[in-house]
């Protein structure tokens, strides 16, 4: 028994030291690929040893930190200015790291957009504020970020971000952060579907910047807060739709809200399989109707029908009584179990954001220059893409 006991630390620290290892080679590889773009040959590799210090440093990743571990007091002001006073471009960097992973796991089906709340109490950090967060649905001071994720069947991992600065708006910022991705992505991955989670911000709004944008999305709905409602806004809020298929329920029967809609067509669903976070089979009861946002802009891209679908757990052989999601995209052609499925990237996500997020010091920069914020999370980015590649996202005590 104790022999047992202290055996299983000394195994598990091990193994944590294969892991760690394995990821850092793997950051190695990565950064000869993404920081390419970087002119000079001590550029990249700083940003080698930076990556490599964000996987190695434990606790916090402030440059003191990893200088600690990586090189003492020079290499702590050489880490600082290479991310705060440097002036190398973050937007290649990341655009090559996007297309690393797709070289390696293949295509994402969806892109998946999160919001990363950052609490901070001082004030000298970029972009802290006291604001309200729609997502939390509560007050807090800090800093408000919004990353794009890359979810293939193997990995997990951000490849974009946008930092929300005072006196900017929360929608703008958490869409136009997703849509300068997808744009840099290019090529087919430009065409890939956006999961994103607009409670509280406005529907209307959303669907018609990526209408415009000529990039697909499925987007999370409220049952009170939406068409041209802002953060924070109450209960019965816009998010109001006309049914536009006469074979259901609802047809000429004017604008009603997505939970009045879909109750009324629930018998007409059917159970979907799904696989959760951990690779479990799960199974829901999901339905679609094709509806029409409430729009008074005559444009044609702006009166095009959407695809409402909403999902209940599943019951004894049929639905549970709780609503537990309602999405609105434009895929009207995408079986209804396909968008089930894609949004489920987003429950991925948030598997994986908390623990190895914190891991690789995404939450850690507290600079002043929003310049410095941004290469930190993007060299943070490519740590946390070397941990996805090495598996390590998929063991909770990594």
């Amino acid at each position: 028994m104790t022999a047992t006991a202290a055996t299983a630390p000394t195994t598990s620290a091990a193994a944590a030291d294969r892991r760690t290892s394995s990821a850092g080679e793997i950051a190695d590889e990565l950064c000869a690929v993404v920081c390419d773009s970087l002119r000079r040959r001590d550029q990249r590799e700083k940003a080698r040893r930076y990556v490599r210090g964000l996987l190695s440093t434990p606790g916090r990743k402030s440059f003191r930190n990893m200088a600690g571990d990586i090189g003492g007091t020079a290499s702590e002001q050489s880490l600082h200015h290479f991310v705060t006073g440097s002036t190398w471009a973050w937007q290649p960097v990341r655009a090559a790291l996007a297309g690393c992973l797709e070289a390696a796991a293949g295509p994402p089906p969806a892109w998946v957009a999160q919001p990363m709340a950052i609490p901070r109490s001082g004030a000298h950090s970029v972009g802290v504020e006291h604001r309200f967060d729609p997502h939390r649905e509560r007050m807090f001071r800090g800093q408000q970020a919004f990353g794009t994720w890359f979810t293939s069947a193997g990995v997990v991992t951000p490849v974009g971000w946008e930092l929300l600065l005072p006196g900017s708006s929360y929608e703008e910022s958490a869409v136009g952060a997703v849509l300068a991705t997808v744009r840099r992505a290019g090529g087919a991955a430009a065409e890939r579907p956006v999961v994103l989670d607009i409670r509280g911000i406005g529907t209307r709004s959303t669907m018609n910047r990526f209408a415009e944008a000529g990039v697909p999305v499925v987007a999370r709905v409220a049952a009170g807060v939406g068409a041209g409602a802002g953060a924070g806004a109450g209960a019965g809020a816009g998010n109001r739709f006309l049914v536009r298929d006469a074979a259901v329920p609802g047809f000429g029967g004017g604008e009603r809200g997505p939970a009045e809609i879909l109750r009324s067509v629930k018998a007409l669903g059917a159970p979907v399989e799904w696989t959760d976070a951990g690779g479990a089979a799960r199974s829901s009861w999901a339905v679609g109707v094709r509806v029409r946002v409430m729009m008074p802009d005559p444009a044609v891209a702006r009166r095009r029908e959407l695809l409402l679908v909403g999902e209940w757990g599943a019951g004894a052989g049929g639905p549970a009584a709780e609503l537990v999601g309602m999405w609105v995209t434009d895929l009207v052609r995408t079986p209804v179990g396909a968008v089930v499925r894609l949004t489920k990237g987003g429950l991925r996500v948030e598997a994986v954001a908390g623990a190895s997020g914190r891991a690789v010091g995404l939450r850690d920069y507290s600079g002043r220059g929003l310049g410095g914020w941004h290469r930190h999370v993007t060299l943070a980015s490519v740590a946390h893409a070397a941990v996805a590649l090495a598996g390590l996202e998929r063991d909770p005590r990594a």
